[in-house]
């Protein structure tokens, strides 16, 4: 029994110091990870959905957001702000839509959903309201059904902030219709 253990060790010791000499190459199980962060330019629209501040782990906030598109154009997203206990949240660094906040992010096809999904709560029929920031152009968002785009970033991707007041709606232009003489 003895003998059959030292040559079995023997064995194994043979193979591992005579073996080919190359590297094991592992495969990725994730071969998307880490993601790809690009910069992003978004204004806060509504706080959806928070978690309390975490003394173990990470926290959450969840915000309908605005990003640019081109110049003076935007397009509603999902945002999913996480942070640290000693981080600050995103909504305490200037909840208000004439702040444009700058933040490394990448795009999460997974979490994509729909105003009415970021609303539902567990208990059915019921819907808890969105918290708008402050001089939002005031929409009617909880009739958009089209999943909107997942974006995730972190209190270590944040950038910076700039005051981006948006412009006063335009005056609309006066009627070109001129009102005919009364005739006698």
């Amino acid at each position: 029994m003895m003998m059959k253990r030292t040559r079995a060790l023997l064995f194994l010791a043979a193979i591992c110091v005579g073996g080919s000499g190359r590297q094991a190459e592992a495969q990725l199980r994730w071969p998307h990870y880490p993601p790809k962060t690009a910069p992003v330019r978004v204004r806060l629209v509504a706080l959806t959905w928070t978690l309390p501040r975490s003394t173990y782990g990470a926290s959450y906030e969840v915000f309908l957001a605005e990003t640019e598109i081109d110049h003076d154009e935007w397009r509603l997203i999902k945002l999913v702000f996480s942070f640290l206990s000693f981080q600050p949240r995103l909504s305490e660094s200037g909840f208000d839509y004439s702040v444009v906040h700058e933040v490394s992010a990448w795009r999460d096809p997974d979490c994509d959903q729909t105003v009415a999904q970021l609303t539902a709560r567990r208990v059915a029929r019921r819907r808890e309201p969105l918290i708008y920031a402050a001089n939002v152009p005031r929409e009617d968002l909880d009739r958009r059904r089209i999943p909107l785009p997942c974006y995730r970033t972190n209190a270590d991707d944040y950038i910076k902030s700039s005051v981006e007041p948006i412009a006063p709606p335009s005056k609309p232009p006066e009627p070109t219709l001129k009102q005919r003489p009364t005739q006698r």
